[in-house]
């Protein structure tokens, strides 16, 4: 336990060091969100990772790979990659011509201010929730270290409850001071620190699994193991529906004909098509409309640095997805050989191997990591939302006269009161998690930004794809016509009047629903001819409101 201790110790006197050190010399609201546009894409890139790689994905990737016993959900890889280019092509170039801070900023200039303001209240609603939600995974590891320690089989639901809201608690204070203090410097250079000990946590684990599954015998030995323990399904406890294997590619062909393999692929989480189709409309929804993620590209030093961040982490993003399914694909074969029961609780599955079977040491690394992808996320999530709330509401609507002083310290204010915010979404999700133990963490996190990140994606679309087609009031028509769409089929899959949709899948109809009601309405001819379309040239500053 010492070595764990000195290793997550070691964690935070560096973050808290680099977020002190990048606080220096902020003296504007650009500084504070963007860090004057001044990082190389690597760094960039470093931060993308490390967000992109939240708890959720830390924990949920090898529950997945210990469930499935697959590799069908490195498929979507494939449309993630696809909309990165979309977004490193498309998307980039109006936001750095316009030199925007809040990416909402071009939905008025496009279309009107209305249409801005929807926008950016759906993102900082949705990212509220998505990000809440999220937190609370990180939790997860310290319920099962307290039931280890306590050497009880469970904890009563109020003490589990109790013991997520104080780690929660814990996470976002530590992070919001670093972000407060140093803003997206200190959130981009405390990612690069996060990444890096993020990939050694990973491979060591994978070492220390494949070292224990050979014991005395050979690497021939341990791959016969792993070959063979994997393709046996009758032992696994966790699944609920026949499995296949080291399958992945999943086609979507049940051989039932035309309308049952409809129904198979729109109800599965893991096919081509909802990699092709869903998983792209994912990508380009939280990567192109999510001042989250944009912000990042928008920091790089030019538009070139950041469309390389953006494509360079989608070609990444596979193979980092094959290691964390292997490693949950690998902790299953270790149970297996070792007699390990694994938890009851899918969520729990990984957290159980980390406590329960690492040495001390590569324990506090894995500890650390988790902390690093669980802060990594908060960090940019905190920023991004500040920063809207600044630029589109405080000085867009409040205070539009407002000194930079002014605007600075309500940017760092706002930073605070979206730190308890997130408690709040987190503590729920994590009450939520102890009454239902049959939940599985990725579908929740990518699965809640389907229901209104349709809606954002399809308004951007229109503006970036049409010149003269979506005026203010058909764009707030057509968001929620969007989200309307999402919420329908969701309530006729509930009580089984149609097969429920499956997560991928949210997004692309939310996103086509309100594209092709927005183009219902032309732009009126007045800001047709004064505003960008998909072919017109930029200005090259643009103004606060």
């Amino acid at each position: 336990m010492t070595a764990d201790i000195i290793v997550i110790v070691a964690y935070f006197c560096a973050i808290f060091s680099i977020g002190l050190y990048a606080g220096r010399r902020q003296d504007s609201l650009e500084s504070y969100a963007l860090g004057n546009r001044s990082f190389p894409w690597w760094a960039v890139l470093a931060s993308i990772i490390a967000a992109e790689i939240s708890a959720a994905s830390f924990l949920g990737t090898p529950g997945e790979g210990f469930v499935l016993r697959n590799f069908t959900y490195v498929q979507l890889g494939i449309g993630t990659l696809l909309g990165r280019i979309i977004v490193g092509r498309l998307f980039l170039k109006p936001f750095y011509q316009y030199r925007v801070v809040s990416i909402y900023e071009y939905l008025e200039k496009r279309f009107g201010v209305a249409t801005r303001r929807s926008a950016s209240l759906v993102f900082l609603l949705s990212r509220v929730l998505a990000s809440g939600t999220r937190l609370f995974f990180a939790g997860i590891l310290l319920v099962v270290a307290c039931t280890f320690l306590t050497g009880t089989e469970s904890l009563g639901a109020r003490e589990t409850v109790l013991i997520y809201l104080i780690t929660l608690t814990l996470i976002t204070v530590v992070t919001a001071i670093y972000t407060t203090l140093g803003g997206l410097r200190a959130v981009v250079w405390t990612d690069v620190l996060q990444a890096g000990i993020l990939a050694v946590s990973v491979l060591t684990t994978i070492a220390f699994l494949i070292l224990g599954i050979m014991g005395d015998g050979s690497w021939t030995d341990a791959w016969q193991t792993i070959a063979s323990t994997i393709s046996d399904t009758s032992i696994n406890p966790c699944r609920r529906e026949p499995l296949q294997p080291w399958l992945v590619f999943d086609f979507g062909i049940t051989g039932q004909g035309l309308a049952e393999d409809l129904k198979y692929i729109l109800g599965s989480e893991y096919t081509i098509w909802s990699a092709l189709l869903g998983a792209t409309f994912i990508t380009l929804a939280t990567m192109g409309t999510d001042q989250d993620m944009v912000q990042r590209m928008l920091a790089a030093r030019d538009r070139s640095a950041g469309s390389r961040a953006v494509i360079v982490s989608g070609i990444l993003d596979m193979p980092i997805v094959l290691v964390f399914l292997a490693c949950g694909m690998l902790v299953f074969v270790f149970f297996q050989k070792q007699g390990i029961a694994p938890p009851e609780k899918a969520i729990e599955i990984f957290p159980c191997f980390i406590i329960r079977c690492l040495p001390s040491g590569i324990r506090g690394l894995l500890i650390a990591a988790l902390l690093a992808t669980a802060m990594g996320s908060l960090s940019t999530a905190l920023n991004a939302l500040a920063t809207t709330a600044t630029r589109d509401w405080y000085r867009g609507v409040f205070r539009p006269h407002a000194t930079e002083r002014q605007t600075l310290r309500a940017a760092r204010f706002f930073t605070v009161g979206f730190a308890a915010l997130l408690i709040v979404v987190g503590s729920a999700a994590a009450w939520y998690s102890v009454m239902d133990p049959t939940i599985r963490i990725l579908p929740i996190a990518l699965g809640i930004f389907g229901y209104t990140y349709g809606s954002l994606l399809g308004v951007f679309l229109l503006g970036m794809l049409t010149r003269r087609r979506g005026r203010d009031s058909g764009n707030i028509a057509a968001m929620f016509a969007g989200f309307a769409a999402v919420i329908a089929l969701e309530m006729l899959g509930h009580f089984d009047l149609i097969l429920p949709i499956a997560f991928p899948w949210r997004v692309t109809i939310g996103t086509l629903v309100t594209f092709c009601t927005g183009a219902l309405f032309p732009t009126p001819t007045d800001d047709a001819k004064r505003q960008p379309g998909a072919d017109s040239a930029c200005p090259q500053q643009v103004t606060d409101v």
